[in-house]
């Protein structure tokens, strides 16, 4: 891999982890206008743990509350403080776990043709459009129930379908229960912690069992980029939501979708 290689792949990464636009759109995008090989699993693994790094670091205080509230409340049989937003998280988690598990060979072959993709970015667009324009915008995310949880956490496993977007499709699901864009932003990436890190480490233990030379320095600045790059689309996005709302991504979503539909339906 060259550098501008790593360097645009890295901050694509980065961006579109969180970004409601879907990163398989754009990774399947970038590499066919560009002519690149493929980056290989080691680099996804090194992007990946950087845009985890970067989630982690931005909510750290209020991961570091809701972890000791939660083990407190395991102590006590109670629900303490914030551990019932640490509840939230790890039961939201459990339903993209086990389809993955379910349907990882048909995600890995049949899910992944382009023209899925790009039927994904545009229909759930739509569907994101949609949640914006009738939500209430009246609820947070410590306000969420067992139910709420429930379908957030069945929409996150849509998020298998390539082109869905996990940051998209939670988000939509957020704001049709009524919260706010950013409390259904801020809710969409502590769920992608636990997320991210299943993938990296069924990815890492791939990784370990494969027999590829690793370019080191590659995967240290690849994740450098990323983090930094997910540090700062997280920053701005939670600023700049409210303000600008979720349809300049579903216009571009519709664009990007569009793009794909040509480029692919020529083939």
């Amino acid at each position: 891999m060259d550098l501008i290689q790593i360097i645009l792949l890295a901050i694509l990464q980065g961006l579109t982890e969180f970004l409601p636009i879907s990163s398989s759109a754009h990774l399947i995008l970038l590499p066919l206008i560009s002519g690149w090989k493929d980056q290989g699993l080691a680099f996804d693994v090194a992007v990946h743990l950087g845009t985890l790094s970067a989630v982690v670091w931005y909510f750290r205080f209020d991961l570091i509350n809701m972890t000791q509230d939660w083990v407190r409340s395991l102590q006590r049989r109670q629900r303490v403080g914030d551990s019932r937003l640490m509840w939230a998280v790890l039961l939201g988690t459990i339903p993209v776990g086990l389809a993955g598990l379910l349907f990882k060979d048909v995600i890995e072959t049949s899910l992944r043709s382009p023209l899925v993709i790009a039927w994904a970015t545009i229909g759930f667009g739509l569907l994101l459009w949609w949640a914006d324009a009738r939500s209430k915008h009246q609820r947070d995310e410590h306000s969420l129930d067992w139910k709420d949880i429930l379908i957030i956490g069945l929409a996150q496993a849509l998020a298998l379908i390539p082109g869905t977007s996990r940051s998209g499709i939670t988000m939509t699901a957020g704001l049709i229960l009524g919260l706010t864009r950013t409390a259904a932003a801020r809710f969409s990436f502590l769920l992608s912690i636990p997320v991210i890190v299943l993938a990296g480490g069924l990815n890492g233990l791939e990784l370990l069992t494969s027999k590829s030379d690793v370019d080191w320095s590659a995967l240290l600045l690849g994740a450098i980029i990323s983090g930094l790059s997910a540090y700062l689309c997280i920053h701005f996005f939670l600023k700049l939501l409210e303000r600008i709302g979720m349809f300049p991504f579903v216009i571009y979503r519709l664009a990007l979708g569009m793009i794909l539909l040509y480029l692919f339906s020529q083939a």
